[in-house]
């Protein structure tokens, strides 16, 4: 019979033993890193893929909360099936997924900066650092009408710029996370 000690013990060793996962997972996120970072027509199809995916299993997410919650479960089968709608849409007119997603950054980019210029102009009595949200929301609306404007090579140098640093950041991270696993399990099971 296991102790309690030695159950946990073998349970933690079991989870951090699967610290390949995060290795592999970590590569892939450098090579997509690596495709959308060439600016390329390959790029723009790779961030439609990848916004497929990240529909896709939203969708799955959504339907897995339906099954487990019973409020509103109509609204998460709903809101799932047009994920995964939204995903096969994506899958089959990447190019498209890509110019729908760089409007809609450039439209939340101006409404965010509008929404910190607004805060920084009301907090401006109790906060000596009112000014920092000042600048930060001028940036952003500019940004954000940069990226609004029908010029699509402009759209699409945010948007590839935005996406290739996020997945090498991801990837970087993951790499790190998998060694740090990595020397757990030894010293779990050591």
């Amino acid at each position: 019979m296991l102790t309690r000690r030695s159950q946990e013990t073998s349970t933690f060793g079991a989870i951090t033993g699967v610290w390949w996962l995060f290795l592999i997972t970590g590569i892939a996120w450098l090579i997509i890193a690596l495709i959308v970072l060439r600016f390329d027509s390959t790029s723009i199809a790779a961030v439609g893929a990848l916004l497929g995916v990240v529909f896709l299993i939203a969708g799955l997410n959504e339907g897995m909360i339906a099954v487990v919650r019973p409020s509103w479960k109509w609204a998460h089968f709903a809101l799932g099936i047009l994920f995964v709608i939204g995903g096969f849409t994506a899958f089959f007119k990447p190019y498209n997924a890509f110019w729908a997603l760089a409007s809609l950054l450039g439209f939340l980019l101006v409404l965010k900066g509008s929404l910190d210029i607004i805060v920084s102009a009301m907090t401006k009595d109790i906060n000596e650092f009112w000014w920092l949200g000042l600048v930060t929301g001028i940036l952003e609306l500019l940004l954000g009408f940069w990226a609004s404007q029908q010029f699509f090579p402009a759209r699409a140098t945010l948007i590839l710029i935005w996406v290739g640093f996020a997945a090498l950041f991801r990837g970087i991270g993951e790499i790190t996370l998998a060694f740090q696993i990595r020397r757990l399990h030894e010293v779990a099971t050591g």
